[in-house]
């Protein structure tokens, strides 16, 4: 029992699921789409790598490293929300209550955290797939008869995934914090925003039940990164067993 809100005295336990829910929703469909994103364009970049177009995916992938999460939230609301007018600047609707304005509602912060994460996951999956074409596994599958693009998705998805997962974990660990700016960019009541209301506020009980649960979901992610690992990569299975 995390006990009441010094400032408010409501119960803290009342307030964190919907606001858990919120965070997740975020932070979770910004890395799936970041993930739909980067590893199509990873194997193209390690597939053109020698190519105008492979210079192309490596410098749209620099440039979105290098634009902040809350600035391509700003740009994106500029466009959709003001100028075009399809999609709502700010808010939430929980899934539970309309699963299509929950979409809507979270299409522009999700876009704005996949634009950022996707292009740091293009770059580690495009070295790793560039790693796997210079092993001699791939070398034998092509002289054995592999088409290019046939070899890269059957023998290299699995292998290049295991340096891919690593960066993901962290990159999870660290949205879980870092999607407190993109909260307060499109007024999310998630765990951020009620972090910094808090703090704000110095109401300890919250700060201290907040970062508890932060810290939870961060173990969580690298307990199943290693389960993931020991998935993917037999050799860690048979070190285990042994």
């Amino acid at each position: 029992d995390p006990g009441n809100s010094i400032f408010t005295g409501q119960a803290i336990a009342e307030q964190l699921p919907h606001r858990l829910e919120a965070t997740f929703s975020l932070v979770f469909g910004g890395m799936i789409l970041a993930l739909l994103l980067a590893i199509p364009l990873g194997m193209a970049g390690a597939l053109w790598r020698n190519r105008k177009r492979g210079i192309v995916v490596s410098a749209l992938s620099q440039l979105g490293m290098a634009i902040p999460a809350f600035l391509a939230g700003m740009l994106l609301t500029i466009v959709f929300a003001v100028k075009l007018q399809v999609l709502p600047a700010n808010g939430y609707v929980p899934f539970q209550e309309d699963p299509l304005q929950w979409a809507r509602y979270l299409f522009l912060p999700v876009l704005s955290i996949a634009i950022v994460q996707g292009s740091v996951l293009t770059r580690y999956t495009r070295s790793a797939f560039i790693e796997v074409i210079k092993q001699d596994y791939f070398r034998t599958a092509r002289a054995i008869g592999w088409r290019f693009p046939a070899a890269l998705v059957r023998h290299g998805v699995r292998n290049a995934s295991l340096q891919v997962i690593t960066v993901l974990g962290l990159q999870l660990s660290t949205l879980l914090v870092g999607a407190i700016v993109v909260e307060q960019v499109f007024a999310i009541p998630g765990l951020g925003t009620y972090l910094i209301a808090a703090v704000g506020q110095r109401d300890l009980t919250v700060v201290q039940a907040v970062v508890m649960l932060l810290v939870a979901a961060v173990l969580v992610i690298n307990a199943l990164v290693d389960v993931v690992y020991q998935l993917l990569d037999p050799r860690i299975r048979q070190g285990v067993e042994r």
